[in-house]
């Protein structure tokens, strides 16, 4: 690249120069010296092997080759300036896509966008729903919201929130047949499973609950949270989710919390993008409008 195109540096002062036909006048539109700009058409010149420039009285002019050289570097730096303008207008045009796993998206961001596209009706949203971590360098994805314990390097990570787990089911269940008023009880309960789990979370609240001998003989196992929790609002039996994921369930009354036992864990909710990401307004927006609704998402 070097050996096919001279210093930009000086097409640039040399396309002022030839615009204005004076090194005083480009000097002063570039705020550089007067010396400065004889330097560059200097340089280029010797670069190319040509004169550029003649001096005419106090005046200087294009020779025929420098005439000759205007017009393909005019027309270089016309299309160099539209290339940038509709980069720029795609940029503040185009779509913020974040990607995010499909029960976060169904029961957490995607009720909440409401509030963000007043803020920002400009700005044009796509979720993308997949298990899978993205790739910033390959995939088209902007941001994503990714559920771990913020261990991703190479990338930004932003906490937005952590929540224990805990039981929660719909409150027919509490005086059905049999009844749930105990966490014994749950030996003659459906516990609902999502079998994408990393540990045996059940296992783990029961133990923390007290009732860690108890075997349940009932599961139901789903691939999505959202499903597990859809299936616990129906009374299908009792789901182990996290708090973020049922907290507007909680707070409409779709689903209780019959015991106050929680699971700690390390695990939360995270914004991740590559580095530099925030440095584009759209994406800086909605990065500060996540973290306020995070921060105003009370734990039930």
């Amino acid at each position: 690249m070097a050996e096919r195109l001279p210093p930009l540096k000086s097409i640039q002062y040399f396309s002022v120069a030839a615009r204005l036909l004076s090194f005083s006048r480009a000097a002063d539109e570039l705020h550089v010296t007067h010396s400065a700009v004889s330097h560059q058409i200097k340089a280029l010149e010797e670069w190319l092997g040509v004169r550029l420039f003649r001096r005419a009285n106090r005046q200087v002019i294009l020779t025929d080759a420098g005439q000759a050289y205007l017009k393909p570097v005019m027309e270089a730096f016309d299309r160099l300036g539209e290339a940038s303008r509709q980069l720029k207008r795609r940029e503040s045009a185009g779509p913020l896509t974040v990607s995010t796993l499909p029960s976060f998206a169904a029961k957490w961001l995607v009720p909440r966008l409401r509030t963000f596209r007043q803020e920002y009706p400009d700005i044009d949203v796509r979720i993308t729903a997949s298990e899978k971590l993205v790739d910033f360098a390959r995939d088209d994805i902007d941001l994503a919201v990714r559920y771990g314990r913020g261990n991703w390097p190479g990338l930004v990570v932003d906490k937005l929130m952590r929540h224990d787990w805990f039981p929660v089911c719909s409150p027919a269940l509490l005086t059905g047949t049999p009844p749930l008023q105990k966490p014994e009880d749950l030996a003659n309960h459906t516990l609902l499973i999502d079998y994408d789990w990393r540990e045996d979370a059940w296992g783990g609240w029961l133990a923390a609950a007290g009732v860690g001998h108890i075997r349940p003989n009932r599961t139901l196992a789903f691939n999505y949270s959202n499903l597990m929790i859809q299936a616990a609002i129906d009374g299908l039996g009792v789901a182990l989710s996290p708090g973020a994921l049922v907290s507007d369930d909680l707070a409409a009354g779709r689903l209780i919390r019959p015991f106050k036992t929680s699971l700690p864990t390390d695990y939360g909710y995270f914004l991740v993008a590559p580095p530099g990401a925030f440095e584009r307004p759209k994406l800086a927006a909605f990065r500060d409008w996540i973290r306020r609704e995070a921060a105003a998402a009370i734990g039930p």
